[in-house]
């Protein structure tokens, strides 16, 4: 222990007088030279060497603040005595809170006036003299700070440390914290102009030691000082960082620390992260100015910043990038409160100045930072899509013609951003296919979550872009890009796989971009099962829901139409080995028929038609509904019309018909594949192109014109005028002018009589030659349907170079069509003939019959058809009756000189007798009587005809008297059987005696 005269000669001099009064904010008596010498003797014991009895510890606390006040020389012992006083004081608070209603506590040691005090002492010291007291007092204030949240941090009434409302509120409501934390912060204001990092450096180094336990004193001093606690936290934990080396500091990379220890930097993430939550947009800004410093040129210190300023050290700055990479590992939330605006502002320029300053680094470090990036990106929640875009724009070679006013990055900074991109997909198929295989691989951890990589979570909602970037086919560019489709598909599962193959499909618009959808499937068929099923599926829901618009539609089906020729295109090239995608597309494609029918209908003609496309080239399922297949060949049918109508449209208005003819072709090739499916599919294609033809909106296209209900051509309403007469006026008057009052009569204008003959109306004709296509086109339609293989009754010929015989049972469904499309009222039974003159009975329904031949050109050409089907024709013979009857009738009223002066009858003589003869009703001499009708007068036109219908009605038309022939493959009649024919043509030769100079040549046609 000192002496009393050394005391003196210490305490004594001039320089402690004058910082005594300099120090004195309160009148105080002087102390002599004994007086200090007992207090300090009574400090250092304990006891008060005047009593001689121990000092109570507000007594001794009193002696502290004593000696504080006047032997400032004292301060380091006496702050360090206090420690133990505010110890004591949050101590009792503490139990006072744990014990509050407890009467039989028995604690009241209140020394809340001692630290009032001592912070009035230690307030004015530092308001006085703040470079000797500032940093002192701030050290001291904030380590305390630190002990004391983390003694007591265990107690009852202390809160959990996340809680940090709580826990602040209880900690301020604590006299001796928050004196302490007021002195802090009075040491910081004090010293932010001369010397702040000393305050922050001790507010690091606190944190770090005390962590969680001290957060709520820097979020409380970091609210009070945001800006200035941010600029100074990071500018001391980038000193911290360079002076610890990026190796002592350890890269902290998919969670797991690299590093031998933590320093200041942890402490560092802490504090930010604290600040985050209010003040996110300044340290937004800080980080950004930092990075944007660490780029810029060296520039000397300023006369007003600080002795330790970070931005006049060449090396500080280097270090800058690295830190701040470290702080994003650590912090999720750093790096994604900068991450949208770096890459705004990773310029060309920008990125240049990066390049020239990652030159100058280790190829070690260069690397750990490429894979601290890589690992961020990863790991990044937000702006995903904008930084993929930014490497790949970056990374992608110039190419010839640059589009936009972007300019090309230097060649280094290229190379970097391709091997940054290339590592990021490395990584990325490390962490999806190790997360797979450790799903998949052990059962037991089955249900235990999987890894979630954000940058892939964020990508899934940007999967149609992704597409739409990769089919640009740009170099490099959509390689990188399908890979990562790739990957994300994997990562994402069976509906994000599902998603990218149908974003493919619809989005391809050549074979070169089809080929990615081909390259994705092969990739991911060996881990997904059912791929094609599904995305088709996803692809059906699309266009249910009305998802895609008419071009992308049109696009979808063409390319899956596509695909599926392909499997052709590949079977002629290698015939084992047919593409593994285009036979489960077909498959797909087959078992949603019937929703991909209604698309032939659609009012796009592109969309139609590549509905068409896609139908006409799909495989047909082996099992489907009846209401399936009868709404496909409703479809078909009615597409087949309306691509013969756009085809006449095109070639009226002189356009390239080349797309048109390709819908007709696909249209024909799709009907003759459903008729070739089942006897159901069958019987209503035909059903529903025969009653298609003579449908009023289609008749136009095979010459036909619309006639009402009694067969007769309705005229244009264009060719009658309005007379201005109404009946309903002139009624009116005349009721008003003549009185029938009394009368049971009512009497009516029935019109004005005078007007004139009748408007001779105008029907325009159809164009000769579509006409004649469309009906070739239907015919080969027809044929086509009618001689599909795998039907019943359908044989092939012997000879493989005649055509195939029209099926019997096909042309039966023809006929019965044409039956009840042209006569709805007859009965399916009337196959006999009565005598001509009874037909005179079914007169109204024989010249209906008539009229809808002459509005209908195209049903002489089916009646040829069906009589080729044998014996078909038989049921058509109501009609053929009806018809016959009435051309009876025509040439026994004309009085013409020569059957050519009524064209039309002539002709349909002609056609009627040549299909009764192919269709084996008449024998081969009856048949051949229409080549003398020409050159013959009506009335021996009639001789002929009723000559045909006496044989018809003995030997009627019956299916019966058919035999089927094997070696034809048809049925054939034996007329031999029947009776003697040569009465039946006696007339013929009395008519060729008559006229023996100009039917002398046919003479051999008709010999028995």
């Amino acid at each position: 222990m000192l002496n009393e005269q050394s005391m003196s000669l210490v305490f004594d001099g001039s320089p402690l007088k004058a910082m005594q009064g300099s120090h004195t904010h309160t009148p105080q008596t002087v102390l002599s030279g004994q007086e200090l010498s007992q207090e300090i003797k009574s400090f250092i014991s304990g006891v008060d060497t005047v009593q001689g009895r121990k000092l109570s510890v507000r007594e001794h606390a009193r002696c502290a603040v004593r000696l504080l006040r006047s032997v400032p020389a004292c301060r380091g012992a006496v702050l360090e005595h206090l420690r133990g006083v505010y110890d004591e004081h949050v101590s009792v608070f503490l139990h006072t809170l744990e014990r509050e209603g407890d009467a039989g506590s028995g604690i009241s040691s209140n020394l809340e006036d001692i630290i009032q005090e001592v912070h009035g002492v230690l307030s004015e010291f530092i308001r006085l003299n703040p470079r000797a007291w500032a940093p002192l007092v701030a050290s001291w204030a904030v380590d305390l700070l630190g002990q004391l949240s983390s003694k007591h941090a265990g107690r009852r009434v202390a809160p959990h440390s996340s809680s940090l409302n709580e826990l602040l509120q209880l900690w301020m409501s604590c006299a001796a914290t928050r004196c302490l934390m007021e002195a802090y912060s009075q040491c910081l204001a004090a010293m932010l102009a001369w010397c702040p990092d000393a305050c922050v450096d001790a507010l690091l180094d606190t944190s770090v030691q005390h962590s969680p336990h001290f957060d709520w004193v820097v979020a409380h001093i970091g609210s009070a000082f945001p800006g200035t606690i941010i600029s100074r936290v990071l500018a001391c934990g980038l000193k911290d960082f360079c002076s610890y080396g990026a190796k002592d500091q350890g890269l902290v990379v998919n969670g797991v620390d690299k590093g031998s220890k933590v320093p200041k930097i942890g402490s560092v993430v802490g504090i930010l992260g604290h600040l985050a939550a209010h003040h996110s947009d300044s340290i937004r800004k800080e980080l950004l100015r930092m990075f944007q410093e660490s780029l810029g040129p060296s520039s000397p210190l300023s006369p007003t910043s600080s002795s330790t300023s970070w931005e006049g050290s060449p090396q500080l700055r280097r270090a800058a990038v690295p830190f701040l990479l470290q702080l994003a590992a650590m912090s999720p939330n750093l790096f994604g409160a900068v991450s949208a605006e770096l890459v705004e502002l990773l310029r060309p320029p920008v990125l240049l100045q990066l390049h020239s300053l990652l030159q100058g680094l280790p190829r070690e470090e260069l690397d750990n930072m490429l894979g601290l990036a890589v690992h961020l990106i990863c790991q990044s929640p937000s702006g995903g899509a904008r930084v993929l875009r930014f490497l790949a724009d970056t990374a992608t070679p110039a190419s010839v013609i640059i589009s936009g006013p972007t300019l090309s990055p230097h060649e280094g900074v290229r190379e970097g951003c391709d091997s940054l991109l290339q590592m990021l997909l490395l990584h990325l198929h490390k962490l999806v296919y190790n997360r797979s295989e450790g799903a998949d691989g052990n059962p037991h951890h089955s249900h235990q979550p999987q890894l979630v990589i954000p940058f892939l979570e964020e990508l899934q909602t940007h999967v149609g872009e992704l597409c739409a970037e990769t089919l640009r086919l740009e170099r490099k560019r959509h390689l990188w890009l399908h890979q990562l489709l790739c990957l994300l598909s994997v990562y994402g599962g069976p509906s994000v796989a599902t998603e990218t193959l149908c974003q493919l499909l619809t989005q391809a618009r050549n074979p070169e971009e089809l080929a990615l959808a081909w390259q994705l499937h092969n990739n991911l068929s060996s881990c997904m099962a059912g791929l094609i099923s599904a995305a088709v599926a996803h692809c059906v829901a699309q266009i249910h829901t009305h998802i895609l618009g008419p071009r992308q539609l049109r696009q979808l089906l063409l390319n899956l139409a596509t695909v599926i020729q392909s499997q052709d295109e590949d079977r002629r090239g290698t015939p084992d080995a047919p593409s593994t995608m285009a036979v489960q597309v077909g498959s797909a494609v087959s078992v949603h028929l019937h929703d991909f029918g209604p698309l032939l209908l659609h009012g796009d003609p592109a969309v139609s038609h590549a509905a068409a496309r896609l139908l006409a080239a799909s495989p047909l399922p082996r099992a489907s509904s009846p209401a399936h297949l009868l709404l496909l060949s409703r479809a078909a049918a009615a597409h087949f019309f309306l691509a013969l109508r756009r085809q006449g449209e095109v070639g009226k208005a002189g356009r390239d018909g080349g797309q048109s003819a390709e819908a007709v072709s696909c249209s024909v090739q799709m009907l003759s594949r459903f008729a070739a499916y089942s006897p159901l599919t069958l019987k209503a294609v035909l059903q529903q192109l025969v009653e298609g033809v003579l449908h009023k909106g289609n008749a136009d296209l095979f010459g036909g014109q619309i006639a009402d209900m009694a067969g007769t051509p309705v005229p244009s309403r264009s060719g009658s005028p309005d007379l201005g007469a109404s009946l309903l006026d002139i009624n009116c008057r005349f009721g008003t002018t003549v009185n029938f009052s009394g009368s049971v009569w009512s009497v009516f204008h029935a019109g004005v009589i005078g007007k004139g003959l009748k408007m001779h109306t105008t029907i325009p004709q159809p164009d000769p030659s579509g006409v004649m296509q469309n009906i070739q086109t239907l015919l080969t339609l027809v044929v086509q349907c009618c001689t599909s293989s795998g039907l019943n009754g359908s044989h092939p010929p012997s000879d493989p170079d005649e055509p195939p015989p029209i099926n019997a049972e096909a042309a039966k469904v023809v006929a019965g069509t044409l039956v009840e499309s042209v006569c709805p009222d007859v009965a399916n039974g009337e196959l006999s003939w009565p005598p001509e003159e009874h037909a005179r009975t079914t007169v109204e329904r024989d010249i209906h019959i008539r009229r809808c031949f002459e509005a209908h050109p195209v049903l002489f050409p089916l009646l040829q058809v069906v009589a080729a089907g044998r014996p078909a024709l038989c049921y058509c013979s109501a009609v053929l009756r009806g018809l016959l009857a009435t051309l009876l009738a025509h040439w026994e009223a004309s009085r013409e000189a020569s059957s050519a002066d009524s064209p039309w009858h002539l002709q349909a003589s002609c056609l009627l007798v040549s299909c009764m003869g192919e269709g084996q009703l008449l024998p081969p001499v009856l048949a051949n009587v229409h080549e003398a009708f020409s050159h013959l007068a009506p009335f021996e036109v009639r001789l002929l005809l009723l000559a045909v219908w006496e044989y018809v009605r003995a030997n009627g038309p019956m299916p019966q008297k058919f035999v089927f022939n094997p070696e034809k493959g048809l049925f054939c009649r034996d007329f031999s059987r029947d009776g003697d024919v040569a009465r039946y043509v006696s007339p013929i030769h009395s008519v060729l005696h008559k006229n023996i100079d100009r039917l002398g040549h046919l003479c051999w046609r008709f010999q028995l």
